[in-house]
């Protein structure tokens, strides 16, 4: 499966465009990293904790968007967009949605 930000294809022509396909992870945070990133910023560095829950959103989000598109039966998905947020009470919670567009190249 082809997946790209872009609205058009390089190599290939859109054939058929099947509509918008969507994917959402939403995963909490725990206290402990929490803690750990709190004094990571007081510090500075890198929060590997929270880089890696970022990372592990994003290829779920990616990936439910991607079964849509097989289930629609497109080979690419184009004009990807993925939003990142903090939920829930104190941003507890890290959401990534990832959104495009399911086609059929030939």
């Amino acid at each position: 499966m082809l997946i790209t930000t872009t609205s058009s294809l390089d190599n290939a022509k859109v054939v058929t465009y099947l509509g918008l396909v969507s994917g959402e992870a939403i995963l909490g945070a725990n206290i402990f990293r929490d803690l750990f990133a709190g004094i990571r910023d007081i510090v500075g560095g890198r929060s590997a904790a929270y880089e890696h829950e970022l990372r592990k959103a994003k290829d779920l989000a990616v990936a439910e968007m991607t079964q849509q598109a097989v289930a629609l039966g497109a080979n690419a998905i184009i004009g990807v967009d993925l939003d990142y947020e903090t939920i829930g009470s104190g941003g507890s919670m890290l959401m990534v949605s990832a959104s495009g567009t399911a086609v059929v190249t030939g």
